[in-house]
C-alpha cells in the first residue's frame, strides 16, 4: 500500500478525498461539490447532504425558488462528478489502496479499500463449504467494502448507502407498478420463515467463491450459495459477446445441481444467465422451478446463436414455495447443465421489471427517479468516448452518448407478455437532412418487423435534440428476446438510449 501501516483508516480516507479533490481542479464545480460533499461526510452531517442543499449551497440555485422536480442540475452535476471519478481511478488513481465513489441514486460518497494482497479471503460457502473447488485458488484483485470504519460520520454513510440500495430497489419494482395485489399464495405460507429469508434482491455468481463483485451499474453480486449438487468450473479467459460485465459469466456450475434459496412471501422476477464453451456440441438440459419445468431441452447456443455470449434469461411471477424457498433445479437431458449466474428480483404481478439502457459506460439516475443501467446486451458497433450534452433537456446527460455503426441488440424478456419499446436518439454530427454522404440515413428493426426506414434524426429534431420513437405491442422471440438490429444507409447507424416498458394486462 502507498500510505503507511499506521495511518487509521479515517486519516487515510480523508487524504483520498483531499487528494481526488485536488485532481479536479480543472473542474472547478466538481471539485467544489466533491469538497463539501467531504466535508458533510467526515465531520457527521450526512444528513445534510441532499439534493436541495447541493442546489442551493453549491451550484448558486435560489433557496426561495429552487424546484427539484424542474431543476435537475444536481443530479446532472453528480453524474459529472461520478463519470470524473471513474476517469480518475481507471488512470491516475487505479493503483491507490482507497477509491472514493458516489453510489447510484445517492449524493453520500463511499469509501471503497482495495485488497492489500493478490491472496484474498473468501467468502463462506453455506453448508456446502466441504465442496472441492475444481479450478484455482487464486483470483485476480477486486475491489469491496471493508468494515474498517471507525468514526460514527462513516459508519452513518455506509448505513445510508445500504438504505439509498434498498430504496432504489424499491422504487425501480414500483414505478411502473401495474398491480400491486400481494401473492395469493402468501397467506399460506408458515409465518417461521427459513433463516435467511430476504425480500430484496438477491445475486449470485455460480460456481465463484471469492469476495462479491460490483457490476457496471454498481450492483454487488455474492458468491455461489443455497445449491447442492454439481461443480465449480472456471472458463479460460477470453471476450463474450452481448454483455456489459464480462465476471458475470467468468464462473460456471456444472452439472445435475439445484439451488433453495429462503424468501419472504411475494412475487419476484428471475433472472438466469447462461454462456457455452462449445460451439457444435448438442447439450440440452432441464430448468425447473418449484417443481415445475421453466425450460425444456434447452440449448444454450442455440439460445446464445453461438459460443462465448452471454445470454441471459427473465421469468416473471416467480414465488416461493409453501415452506418458504425458491427451488431452482437443474438436471440433464442431452448434455450436462451449466449456469453462470442467478438473480431474483422482487417482482410486479403479471409484468416484467422495465428495462432502461444508456449507451454510456456508467448508469444514472434521471430527474423522474428513473435508474438507467450502463449499455448492454450489445453486439458490434462503437460506443462513443464523447460526451454531447442536449439542449432543452431536463436531463442533458441522460442521452449525451451513442452505440454508432452496424450493430445489434438482444434484450432479454419474459416470453409471456407484449412489450413497448422506447429508443431515444440525438443527432450529435450531422447538420443538414441526409443526402449521400452529407447526412445520416439507417434502418431499425425487431425480431425482423422493420420499425424505422431511412430514419433521419436530424430531418426530425435538428442537431442536440433528443428525439424519440415509440414501438408497442412488440411480440419476443421464442428464445425470449427482443432483437434490435441497426443497420446504416448513409454513414452509421447510431441510438443513444433504450426502453422496454411490459404490456401485459
Amino acid at each position: 500500500m502507498s500510505l503507511e501501516s499506521n495511518v487509521r483508516p479515517a486519516e487515510a480516507e480523508r487524504a483520498e478525498f483531499e487528494s481526488v479533490v485536488e485532481s479536479l481542479a480543472k473542474w472547478p464545480r466538481l471539485s467544489h461539490l466533491l469538497q463539501y460533499m467531504g466535508e458533510k461526510l467526515l465531520s457527521g452531517e450526512v444528513d445534510q447532504i441532499s439534493e436541495y442543499n447541493i442546489a442551493t449551497e453549491v451550484l448558486g440555485r435560489s433557496k426561495t425558488v429552487f424546484n427539484a422536480a424542474e431543476d435537475a442540475i444536481a443530479r446532472v452535476e453528480t453524474h459529472r462528478l461520478r463519470r470524473r471519478l471513474a476517469e480518475f481511478y481507471e488512470s491516475k488513481g487505479k493503483d491507490h489502496p482507497i477509491h472514493v465513489a458516489i453510489p447510484a441514486g445517492s449524493y453520500v460518497p463511499v469509501f471503497i479499500h482495495k485488497p492489500e494482497e493478490l491472496s484474498l479471503p473468501v467468502s463462506p460457502v453455506p453448508t456446502h463449504a466441504a465442496e472441492p473447488d475444481v479450478y484455482p485458488k487464486s483470483q485476480p484483485p477486486f475491489v469491496w467494502l471493508t468494515g474498517r470504519w471507525k468514526s460514527s460520520a462513516l459508519a452513518a454513510c455506509l448505513l445510508l448507502a445500504a438504505l439509498g440500495a434498498s430504496l432504489f430497489f424499491h422504487v425501480r419494482a414500483s414505478s411502473e407498478r401495474v398491480n400491486s395485489s400481494t401473492n395469493p399464495d402468501a397467506a399460506s405460507v408458515s409465518a417461521l420463515l427459513p433463516s435467511g429469508a430476504s425480500s430484496s434482491a438477491i445475486r449470485l455468481l455460480a460456481g465463484y467463491s471469492g469476495p462479491p463483485r460490483t457490476d457496471s451499474a454498481g450492483r454487488v453480486w455474492s458468491a455461489d450459495q443455497y445449491f447442492s449438487g454439481g461443480g465449480a468450473w472456471q472458463r479460460s479467459p477470453g471476450f463474450i459477446a452481448r454483455t456489459g460485465d464480462p465476471f458475470l459469466f467468468e464462473h460456471s456450475r456444472t452439472g445435475d445441481f439445484s439451488y433453495s434459496i429462503p424468501l419472504k412471501p411475494g412475487t419476484y422476477e428471475l433472472h438466469l444467465f447462461f454462456s457455452s464453451l462449445i460451439s457444435d456440441a448438442i447439450s440440452t438440459f432441464i430448468v425447473a422451478v418449484n417443481g415445475e419445468p421453466l425450460l425444456r431441452g434447452f440449448d444454450i447456443n442455440e439460445d446464445a446463436l453461438g459460443q462465448d455470449i452471454g445470454d441471459e434469461r427473465i421469468f416473471r411471477d416467480v414465488s416461493p414455495g409453501r415452506d418458504g424457498f425458491l427451488r431452482v433445479a437443474f438436471s440433464g437431458a442431452m448434455g450436462p447443465p451449466t449456469l453462470n449466474a442467478i438473480e431474483i428480483l422482487p417482482g410486479t404481478r403479471h409484468a416484467q421489471l422495465p428495462v432502461r439502457l444508456i449507451m454510456q459506460n456508467t448508469s444514472f439516475t434521471d430527474s423522474k427517479g428513473q435508474f438507467w443501467r450502463p449499455d448492454d446486451y450489445f453486439m458490434n458497433g462503437k460506443l462513443s468516448s464523447q460526451m454531447h450534452p442536449l439542449v432543452d433537456s431536463r436531463d442533458p446527460d441522460l442521452f449525451s452518448g451513442e452505440r454508432y455503426g452496424h450493430f445489434t441488440y438482444a434484450i432479454p424478456v419474459d416470453t409471456r407478455g407484449t412489450y413497448a419499446l422506447v429508443l431515444h436518439f440525438a443527432e450529435f454530427y450531422f447538420n443538414s437532412a441526409a443526402s449521400g454522404d452529407n447526412g445520416r440515413l439507417f434502418k431499425v428493426m425487431c425480431n425482423g418487423q422493420t420499425l424505422l426506414d431511412k430514419f433521419d434524426i436530424f430531418r426530425e429534431a435538428g442537431n442536440l435534440h433528443e428525439l424519440s420513437k415509440t414501438f408497442r405491442h412488440l411480440k419476443p422471440s421464442a428464445q425470449g428476446k427482443l432483437s434490435l438490429t441497426f443497420e446504416p444507409i448513409a454513414n452509421n447507424a447510431t441510438v443513444s438510449g433504450i426502453e422496454v416498458l411490459d404490456e401485459s394486462e
